[in-house]
C-alpha cells in the first residue's frame, strides 16, 4: 500500500507540474513570473515563445485585490 500510495503521489504530482521538478522555497518575485505565466500560457508551468503577448493580457492584471483590515 505504501509503494502504491508513493507512485499515485508522484503521478500526481508530475501531472501537475507538468513533468517538471517541483519548485521549493518560492520568494515573491518568482510567484510573480509564474503568474505572469499563467496570464500567458493559462498554465502555471507553461511558458511561451511568440514575440508579442496576446491582446487579453494588456487589460488582465496580477495585482491581486486585497480588502482593507478593519481593526
Amino acid at each position: 500500500m505504501f509503494t502504491f500510495t508513493g507512485y499515485a503521489f508522484r503521478f500526481i504530482q508530475d501531472r501537475q507540474n507538468e513533468g517538471k521538478p517541483p519548485r521549493i522555497f518560492l520568494d515573491n518575485w518568482e510567484r510573480s513570473l509564474m503568474d505572469r505565466d499563467l496570464r500567458l500560457t493559462g498554465t502555471k508551468r507553461g511558458q511561451s515563445d511568440q514575440a508579442f503577448a496576446p491582446e487579453g493580457f494588456k487589460t488582465n492584471s496580477f495585482y491581486r485585490v486585497y480588502e482593507r483590515l478593519h481593526i
